[in-house]
């Protein structure tokens, strides 16, 4: 499957990360009981867990080559971060099946696989994902007023009207600038056009969120 065709519902959006789209590949000849003892082991990676050891005893005891062996950790890693950073309520169990199908893994992989993300140990593996992710100052307060400048250093710029900006963040830093007209009337057409978008994304079927 080629990583830019990916269909519009896969967990993965629209393009297949080339770890994951390799995977089959890669874990053709692996049986189950090497399957689970490396996705045992990728699980505790993403719960934060030091898995050092026990991917030198898997590597240590398995027939694998050591380069193939960090493709599939690396594969079957992104494979579930990607999943478990979807509500379930928007990410259906047999959808996610579906996709992993579609990539050729074998179906007793793809149970295990799924036992993961729709499994007991989801909520664990939320927490330690989202504290895992890049934390960056949000939003808390926005105020806003047009200026109009009657008098400049330079009369070209006599009677302009710009909008004076601040932006209050979460860290509790403010930040102002000033914006020509010219310049919010095209950030008000980016930002309605990000919105359309996201409208557009959350039509999709995967994105749905059920009550």
């Amino acid at each position: 499957m080629s990583s830019s065709h990916a269909k519009d519902s896969s967990f993965l959006g629209g393009r297949i990360p080339p770890e994951i789209e390799s995977l089959s590949k890669n874990l053709k000849d692996v049986d189950q009981d090497m399957f689970r003892k490396i996705l045992k082991a990728v699980v505790s990676a993403l719960e934060g867990k030091d898995c050092k050891e026990v991917m030198k005893s898997i590597a240590e005891s398995s027939t694998i080559p050591q380069e193939r062996l960090s493709y599939i950790v690396a594969g079957m890693y992104r494979v579930l971060s990607e999943a478990i950073r979807i509500p379930t309520s928007s990410l259906k169990q047999e959808a996610f099946k579906e996709d992993l199908r579609e990539l050729r893994i074998p179906d007793d992989f793809i149970t295990d696989f799924s036992s993961v993300v729709f499994g007991n140990r989801r909520a664990a593996l939320e927490t330690a994902t989202s504290q895992n992710d890049p934390q960056h100052p949000t939003v808390e307060d926005f105020r806003w007023r047009v200026d109009v400048a009657i008098s400049t250093s330079s009369l070209a710029r006599a009677l302009q009207p710009s909008v004076l900006m601040q932006m209050k963040l979460s860290d509790g830093s403010f930040h102002r600038f000033e914006v020509p007209v010219s310049k919010f009337q095209e950030l008000r057409y980016n930002v309605a056009l990000i919105l359309k978008e996201m409208n557009d994304l959350e039509k999709r079927s995967i994105l749905q969120i059920q009550d």
